[in-house]
């Protein structure tokens, strides 16, 4: 029996907006930027100290219209227990029925992350007891998962100067497709304990990440690549703040060239940089412990952002067992390596085939990065930020079309100016006050030479504050134009060199330097306006 006959179909929802806040700490320097301890090797003659080991478990929720085994919704925040069937319940007689979208969502990821894919897998039932797990098992794949030994890489900002890219691999174990249990609400003032099931039978992507990561800021660096590739697929909107995309880590020390140590579960850590301080906390609690001689519990530990702390949740000393078991209600699921390989009469529509998802799959962040520095001759540290803020690529050649600006300099504008001003008041790129044209209409008049630099920023700065005013407008309203009459520029620099004599005679003494603050003088009395290359030949004239 093939399962190709038990799927459901689901076609992907339309693109959802991002909640603002999702991207409140992705500026990239954050997450590219490593710690001294991360990126310096060891000093040769020092003995060998304690580092850390780092492998992550991480649940990513799948962009699906509906649930892994059943057709319910899902939905974020709908009210409780209004997105839940029968078999999401567990009612006696009900089965499931496999959602086509989450297996494809599954294999073009394991594609996206260089994985085999392993063209039978099988389902299993994990056996354990919670309130909002009705059944009292979990259906999973733990004998064969969908697909396996992959890798993921990422890049840092490291070396003297933090401008030097770094590229390190983090190996995957698999990628396994099951279902999310439902959510306990603990009700302290009327003791008790409430139950949706609206994420129960949620579909589920679980990937395991070995423990080749020695720091939090790895890790962080790591599970923030992976999110850009999601969100790129579309397989997993990857917004951690709803829980679409959860983090377990676990963290060990040791000498290296010496077995691994006793490691710690961090559980459910919701965001990016809770993850970092996360592992570099108990990192450094767990050396704490043995160099006072005593020894690391295996425990399961949750993060405390208040006090930036892990505590103890319970320990993991007596081996649970979850008493797997094959799912008797899924057969096998089978993919298919092309429309060739699809056993005759197999509907092709119905059929999960690799092929053709690999050829749909879209430009990952790696690719996109190589081509923004290849095609604009950008920085590769600017490749990182443009790629890492949702919307900055797009926003960033909507304004290279509409101006004859280098995308060296205009890069300037929407990494510093733009950026800063949307993370100072927590919006998105989406959200801006000064669209891709405004700006680029800004950058013209300042190439041009309608403009100073000074007076540039001076724009954008009203731009912003007043929504809706082009460039042109406000620099007619302020009379912020260019100062080019020639005669006055020359009254205003004669000005400057009559106060000034110690200046001049230091530039007549060959100190060309000081002609730099004459010309800042000169653009004072201006208020920016002076154009500067004017200014410099009459000054320069002046003081000969």
């Amino acid at each position: 029996m093939q399962v190709s006959s038990r799927l459901l179909l689901d076609t992907p929802p339309s693109p959802v907006g991002e909640d603002p806040k999702v991207h409140m700490y992705t500026t990239s320097f954050y997450y590219l930027i490593m710690s001294a301890s991360c990126l310096a090797p060891p000093c040769p003659s020092a003995p060998q100290q304690l580092v850390g080991v780092v492998g992550l478990e991480i649940h990513a929720q799948i962009n699906s219209n509906t649930k892994l085994f059943s057709g319910s919704p899902v939905r974020f925040s709908a009210p409780p227990n209004s997105l839940v069937s029968f078999f999401d319940s567990s009612l006696p007689g009900t089965l499931p029925v496999l959602n086509r979208r989450c297996v494809e969502a599954a294999v073009m990821t394991g594609l996206a992350l260089n994985c085999t894919i392993n063209r039978k897998s099988l389902f299993d039932r994990k056996h354990y007891f919670y309130a909002d797990l009705p059944a009292g098992y979990q259906i999973t794949q733990q004998r064969r998962p969908i697909a396996v030994d992959g890798e993921l890489t990422y890049n840092l900002l490291g070396g003297k100067n933090r401008n030097q890219v770094i590229r390190k691999t983090v190996n995957i174990k698999q990628i396994q497709l099951e279902q999310d249990s439902g959510k306990s609400l603990h009700d302290d003032v009327h003791s008790q304990t409430l139950i949706d099931l609206n994420r129960a039978g949620v579909g589920l992507m679980e990937l395991v990440m070995e423990p080749d990561m020695s720091c939090g800021e790895e890790a962080a660096a790591a599970v923030r690549e992976l999110q850009l590739i999601l969100q790129a697929l579309g397989t997993c909107q990857g917004n951690m703040s709803e829980g679409q995309l959860r983090v377990d880590a676990n963290v060990s020390v040791h000498r290296p060239g010496e077995p691994l140590g006793i490691r710690t579960e961090v559980k459910n850590i919701n965001s990016i940089r809770y993850l970092a301080r996360a592992i570099d906390y108990e990192i450094q609690r767990q050396i704490s412990v043995l160099q006072r001689g005593g020894t690391v519990q295996n425990e399961t530990r949750a993060y405390d952002s208040k006090s930036g702390e892990t505590i103890p949740m319970r320990d993991k000393e007596g081996l649970q067992d979850y008493r797997f078991m094959p799912e008797p209600n899924l057969p096998p699921l089978i993919v298919y390596g092309d429309n060739a390989s699809l056993p005759t009469g197999t509907d092709a529509c119905q059929a999960v085939v690799v092929q053709k998802i690999r050829e749909g799959l879209p430009e990952l962040p790696s690719v996109k990065r190589d081509r923004l520095v290849r095609t604009y001759g950008i920085l590769p540290e600017h490749s990182f930020t443009l790629v890492n803020e949702d919307g900055l690529v797009e926003y960033f050649e909507a304004v290279l079309k509409a101006t004859k600006k280098e995308p060296r300099k205009v890069i300037g504008w929407v990494t510093n100016e733009l950026l800063g001003h949307l993370k100072q008041q927590d919006m998105s790129v989406s959200q801006s006050k000064v669209s891709p044209p405004a700006l680029a209409e800004l950058l013209e008049l300042q190439e041009k030479g309608h403009i100073s630099s000074s007076v540039a920023k001076q724009v954008f700065q009203e731009m912003w504050r007043s929504s809706g005013k082009t460039a042109s407008q406000i620099i007619q309203e302020q009379d912020l134009g260019l100062v080019s009459d020639t005669a006055q520029l020359h009254s205003i620099c004669q000005k400057v060199v009559d106060s000034n004599p110690d200046e001049v005679l230091a530039i007549r003494n060959g100190n060309k330097k000081v002609l730099n603050r004459l010309i800042g003088l000169v653009q004072r009395e201006t208020k920016g306006r002076a154009d500067p290359v004017l200014v410099k030949e009459i000054l320069q004239e002046k003081t000969s």
